[in-house]
């Protein structure tokens, strides 16, 4: 009892979750629409033009206060962004997407990585209008591009989205050609709610060399693993 409570006061959206068990849903209820008007009257609203850590802990917020968020969270996206910070990817795709939580805060670790590059202060801002979003499956996605000639390879492949489909996804990336010696492939959540076959995997292929990097689902201080994979070529 005294472990819920601490946890309650901590994160009270845990509460809720908590006391509606199976039948509590993890997203696509409303709670979105809810997280953007809940962004536009923050009262630090005015410092978050630009700056993405800025969004990232207010959404942190809400998770923690209002209502669970499947985002990667803070305690994991630290972690990528230290990998991001090292290896220093020019090429970054991710496949998967929510609210954006992940986009920003990682694009700003591609930001930060090459702030010493002349390059990185040519930021181009796209609008809906400019480059719409088109949903899709990643793997079309990743084919179409590679038709279209807008991408050649990948230097970091993060995966962020149905689990079964991380195995597809990434052998769908091999065939088009688009890893290379050096290439990462970041997965989350492949501890909880997990990812046995990707695991399996990229454990048992011949060009990639594989470790995990263990983290926290927060909300929650849930134990989960980021599996971090190197193409060899």
């Amino acid at each position: 009892m005294e472990e819920r409570r601490k946890l309650y006061q901590k994160y009270p959206s845990m509460r809720k979750l908590e006391e509606l068990g199976d039948a509590y849903a993890e997203w696509n209820d409303g709670r979105e629409a809810v997280l953007l008007r809940w962004l536009y009257d923050h009262p630090n609203i005015p410092n978050m033009r630009n700056n993405p850590l800025v969004i990232c802990e207010a959404m942190d917020e809400f998770a923690a206060q209002r209502d669970f968020l499947i985002n990667i969270g803070p305690e994991k996206a630290e972690k990528v962004a230290a990998l991001i910070a090292e290896t220093k990817p020019s090429i970054f795709v991710e496949l998967g997407g929510y609210v954006g939580y992940s986009a920003l805060f990682l694009g700003g670790a591609l930001r930060n990585a090459h702030k010493d590059n002349q390059d990185a202060n040519n930021v181009i801002y796209w609008s809906l209008e400019a480059d719409p979003v088109i949903t899709g499956k990643a793997a079309d996605s990743l084919r179409q591009l590679k038709e279209e000639g807008k991408l050649e390879g990948v230097d970091m492949l993060f995966l962020d989205h149905i689990e079964d489909l991380y195995v597809i996804d990434l052998q769908v990336a091999e065939s088009l050609g688009l890893l290379k010696t050096g290439s990462h492939i970041v997965a989350d959540n492949v501890l909880r709610p997990g990812a046995p076959e990707y695991k399996q995997y990229v454990k048992e292929h011949t060009s990639m060399e594989t470790r995990a990097i263990m983290g926290l689902i927060i909300p929650g201080d849930f134990e989960d693993e980021i599996e971090v994979t190197k193409y060899k070529g």
